[in-house]
């Protein structure tokens, strides 16, 4: 809701837990709920920014009248929502072509098309590579520094910079190939070549009802 220009498309699991004929009715509660929260959230923007204008120092407020103003200007596309079954292969390929589909729709990603610089491909390449190569750890975590070093290791990569490798860094991390924290202090020299190894860890550490289950063990 803080994104400037956002499209959502809501995912709908578990579908293998329900009749068929509930999916759709399922469906319909949700999207329902999505639009009476949008319109309340609008509603409540326009109270704030209408107290703000009404206050008898209003000037002392034009920072907060600002943030409203621009949290009221957001515009938020919400897609259709897509109902999976987590347990089927299938669904997930399906859910997989349905993103792939909106994202390429010019009219919600008018930025889509873009032409990255040669240099890109070949570091996603090499860092492929390097992933599944015997001497990497399973848990996939490399220094950025090392890392650097590595890549400086194939010849059409021997003059890769530490700046360029994070602008490429950043660009695979949004298109969900590595994971790289660089907002995050403690974890801003680390890159996580398997992302995979971070969902197996956050099952293990982030479950349902986690707390119940550890004061069940005595």
């Amino acid at each position: 809701m803080r994104v400037p220009n956002s499209v959502v498309l809501p995912v709908g699991t578990h579908v293998d837990c329900c009749r068929e004929e509930e999916v759709e009715e399922k469906r319909r509660d949700i999207m329902a709920k999505i639009a009476a929260m949008l319109v309340e959230r609008k509603s409540n923007l326009a109270h704030f920014i209408n107290n703000l204008e009404g206050s008898e120092e209003p000037e002392f407020y034009v920072d907060q009248w600002e943030r409203l103003k621009e949290m009221e200007n957001c515009t938020l596309t919400i897609l259709n929502l897509v109902a999976v079954n987590c347990t089927d292969h299938r669904d997930i390929k399906k859910l997989e072509a349905t993103i792939l589909e909106h994202v390429k729709n010019e009219e919600l990603f008018p930025g889509v098309v873009r032409v990255l610089p040669p240099v890109y491909r070949q570091v996603e390449a090499a860092i492929v590579d390097i992933a599944q190569s015997e001497e990497m750890a399973d848990h996939g975590m490399m220094d950025l520094q090392y890392l650097l070093s590595k890549l400086s290791q194939c010849k059409h990569l021997a003059n890769l910079g530490r700046e360029l490798l994070q602008d490429i860094l950043r660009y695979l991390h949004r298109i969900g190939l590595v994971v790289w924290y660089e907002e995050i202090k403690h974890l801003e020299s680390t890159v996580f070549l398997q992302p995979t190894f971070l969902i197996t860890m956050f099952k293990l550490l982030v479950r349902y009802r986690l707390v119940q289950q550890l004061e069940s063990i005595s």
